[in-house]
């Protein structure tokens, strides 16, 4: 009996280096031979997968990544070749990089944010920045989008962590968002009317169709990845209205042309449905928050393949904090009282009508680093565990324009990886307990 299950142990490991044999064959025959590595591989094993390509979770999986990309991946656990690394997660939840869509790196809301505007120097704000960008990472997010920054923040941000200056995720950013005068994203609202000026197009202002185009020029001299437009009011500007439309269709037409001459996609931050309904109607490729959508709003974003970024953790932060004193001034507290405690409700009936969905926190408004609390929320609105993984994952990556590079764990993909201690189906409290972070093959936790 002894030597049979000695022998029924021997069978075993030959298929499961036979399997990794083959899935390493099956890839070096892909490559010419100028091209295939010599230097040893990491081999993953993973107690549970999530394979966001199929929004299904797999058992015993084996990854193997190699110069920063995934080369191989199988069913069971294969024995690493005598160089290679092994990491053993095969008590864990091994997900694709999960993806955030909707951060501001260069602060985080507190009683002293406004203040700060003419105290603080851009590279204060860089320098907490890098620590912020850290703090995500850790908590699991391999990339995000950048949705608006001042004195071109972010795309430092974004050039130091490429570089490996500094730690953080991958960051996609807007730069300087549009808006109108007055506008949720004016840089002189609540200003002095000694220091208040009159910003235009080279600021993000734009009252008209040339200064569409010249703005959007401005941001792809400044090095954005994408447009920021705000199509409505919104709740922490010093400005009366969090909802009233602030665009032309004339305007937000020019916006979405110049932009696409320049390859650039659109989000539009949008509380009130009048404005929502009009950068739906234009062309934009995201609604921000879209606090008060209609199901006519809903429908006209599935016919036109619009995505929805609902980042409901802000919209719960804003609406607790209305009711500290001294946190807001008296012009935002009524909005964030009156905003706040809509998005979750939205939310769940856009996700109802099937709407798209990708996952987006407004990180900034809360704090860096517990960005993961907006799955919690969206599984608490009805949204199951899987979707809100694919929400982070596939559908993120796909809305950023990066699916053939980024979120999913597939052959030829950026080896972004995170980890949870145990099945994260039974247990979604384990989303704030990430215990490993990969990103392009490089260990960060």
């Amino acid at each position: 009996m002894h030597l049979m299950t000695a022998f029924r142990d021997l069978e075993r490991g030959a298929e499961r280096a036979s399997r990794r044999a083959a899935f390493l064959t099956a890839w070096v025959c892909l490559l010419p031979l100028s091209s295939v590595p010599a230097a040893a591989a990491t081999v993953v094993h993973a107690g549970w997968l999530f394979d966001s390509a199929s929004g299904r979770m797999l058992t015993e999986q084996t990854v193997v990544i190699d110069a920063g990309k995934v080369v191989a991946r199988g069913d069971g656990f294969d024995a690493p070749g005598a160089a290679d690394e092994l990491i053993d997660l095969s008590d864990a939840t091994v997900m694709p990089g999960w993806i955030d869509m909707h951060v501001h790196l260069d602060g985080q809301l507190s009683p002293a944010s406004y203040a700060e505007r003419f105290r603080l120097e851009p590279a204060d704000a860089a320098l907490r920045g890098a620590a912020y960008a850290e703090r995500t990472v850790m908590a699991g997010f391999t990339t995000v989008r950048d949705l608006g920054t001042a004195d071109n923040v972010a795309q430092s941000l974004r050039d130091a962590i490429a570089a490996g200056y500094i730690v953080g995720p991958r960051v996609f950013t807007a730069g300087k968002s549009l808006a109108t005068t007055g506008g949720h994203a004016d840089p002189s609202n609540g200003v002095n009317s000694s220091l208040r000026g009159d910003p235009g197009p080279a600021e993000g202002v734009v009252n008209s169709a040339a200064d569409a185009y010249k703005a959007v020029r401005q941001r792809y001299k400044e090095g954005s990845d994408l447009i920021k437009l705000t199509a409505t009011g919104g709740v922490l500007s010093q400005a009366k209205s969090g909802q009233n439309p602030q665009f032309t269709p004339t305007e937000l037409n020019a916006i979405i042309a110049a932009a696409k001459d320049y390859g650039f996609k659109v989000a539009a931050h949008a509380h009130g449905s009048e404005g929502m309904r009009r950068a739906v109607a234009a062309g934009v490729d995201s609604i921000e928050h879209g606090t008060f959508m209609t199901p006519e709003i809903m429908r006209l974003m599935k016919r036109k393949g619009t995505w929805y970024v609902p980042t409901i953790m802000a919209g719960n932060f804003v609406a607790l904090k209305a009711e500290e004193p001294g946190y807001f001034s008296e012009l935002v507290r009524p909005k964030a009282r009156a905003v706040g405690p809509q998005i979750q409700g939205t939310f769940a009936a856009a996700y109802e009508a099937g709407v798209n969905i990708a996952f987006g926190t407004d990180t900034g408004v809360s704090a860096h680093g517990n960005n993961w609390q907006e799955f919690l929320l969206m599984i608490e609105a009805g949204m199951p565990v899987l979707a809100a993984l694919t929400s982070a994952t596939k559908s993120a990556a796909q809305l950023l324009g990066q699916w053939e590079y980024l979120g999913s764990l597939d052959i030829g993909k950026a080896a972004d990886l995170v980890a949870v201690p145990g099945d994260i189906r039974t247990d979604p409290q384990l989303f704030g307990k990430v215990s490993f972070v990969m990103k392009e093959g490089e260990r960060i936790k």
